[in-house]
């Protein structure tokens, strides 16, 4: 099975600093040995890590936080996704764009809710919505509109984080991230989206209304003023039906990275450079043979954006949001698509003050 080379650069990336973290100190040599390893990180290091410079933020737009919500703290985010696209790529990756036999236009929101069950454990929960309008090319030349708003699908996910970054090292956190998209959208009767997929946003991109499950990696790392992160998932998707026919649709890849320059720690003011890229592959875990046309896609986007935070003080609750627009910049058998979306966190802990993740 062949590996987009934007997963192994993440792969390098993950794997080139593993001998160089086991060589901060004798103690710390040995929590490599993986029969000695504590698969938590010390309250030590839990505490040292959160002393540290990480100011309130909304971070990134394109990724879920790397770091874990502490114990007992709460948070919500409203996320808007917006999508036009009324432009393609063709059969080989390419920047090269033609005008497409489908112009979609659709808007996914989505509430999430997130809960710190330890330090190490984040639980999340994010049901969907959908809106989409299409223009298609028929038999006649002509373009027939159609248009669809419904629930989504509903997505779960828990993070454990076995790493925690060390500010006094190059050791950034490292997090394993787990996720289920349950069909709801299928559930309550809500037409696919034309391609198969919502606008690309902050969760690993999946097959709309298909039961899904989602592996993946996260790395974060603070180096004031910059915070760096990083994902590669892989999503597999259960057959479909599609006019009484199984379908078998390639796994999915997907990879992010993202730069946060905060300019202002005190308001949480900053602008991010989110990196994108969704690779599906002509190969499924399950062995059976990719029976959907076309059997492979790949989209390349980047993606501006900014950050601020709204309250004042630095205690207490905190709303912070975010707003960008991804530019879809190469692909392969995809739409070329502009992403407007926004994002708006509501953090509160039952402990009072609130901390940055």
């Amino acid at each position: 099975m062949q590996i987009p080379w934007s997963c192994a650069v993440l792969l390098v990336i993950a794997l080139i600093p593993l001998p160089l973290w086991a060589e901060e100190k004798s103690e710390e040599r040995s929590r490599w040995n993986p029969f000695t390893w504590k698969w938590t990180p010390t309250d030590e290091e839990i505490q040292n890590y959160r002393r540290s410079w990480n100011p309130m933020a909304n971070g990134p737009i394109l990724l879920t936080s790397v770091d874990i919500s502490p114990k007992g703290q709460f948070l919500s985010q409203f996320f808007v996704f917006g999508e036009t696209g009324h432009l393609s790529f063709g059969n080989k990756l390419t920047t090269d764009r033609s005008d497409s036999p489908t112009h979609l236009d659709a808007v996914a929101p989505f509430l999430l809710v997130g809960y710190g069950m330890t330090d190490h454990l984040e639980i999340n929960v994010a049901p969907t919505a959908i809106w989409w309008q299409a223009s298609q090319v028929n038999s006649t030349g002509e373009r027939t509109q159609d248009s669809e708003l419904g629930l989504g699908d509903t997505a779960i996910y828990l993070k454990y984080r076995p790493i925690v970054q060390n500010p006094d090292s190059w050791r950034p956190s490292m997090t394993i991230y787990n996720q289920i998209s349950l069909p709801t959208s299928d559930w309550a009767g809500t037409r696919s989206v034309p391609g198969g997929f919502s606008p690309l946003g902050r969760l690993p991109a999946t097959r709309f209304g298909a039961l899904s499950f989602t592996e993946g990696v996260l790395l974060r790392k603070n180096l004031r003023p910059f915070r760096l992160s990083g994902g590669l998932f892989y999503t597999y998707d259960t057959p479909g039906n599609k006019d009484g026919m199984t379908t078998y649709g390639g796994d999915i890849v997907n990879t992010r990275f993202i730069i946060e320059h905060i300019l202002d720690d005190d308001r949480g003011f900053g602008y991010n450079l989110e990196f994108l890229t969704l690779h599906v592959i002509p190969r499924r875990l399950d062995g059976h043979a990719v029976n959907v046309n076309p059997s492979s896609s790949t989209l390349f986007g980047i993606e501006p954006a900014i950050q601020y935070k709204f309250t004042k003080s630095s205690s207490g609750s905190q709303l912070v949001g975010a707003a960008g627009v991804q530019f879809t910049i190469a692909g392969q058998n995809n739409l070329a698509a502009i992403y407007p979306n926004i994002s708006l966190y509501y953090y509160w802990s039952s402990k009072g003050n609130v901390m940055m993740r």
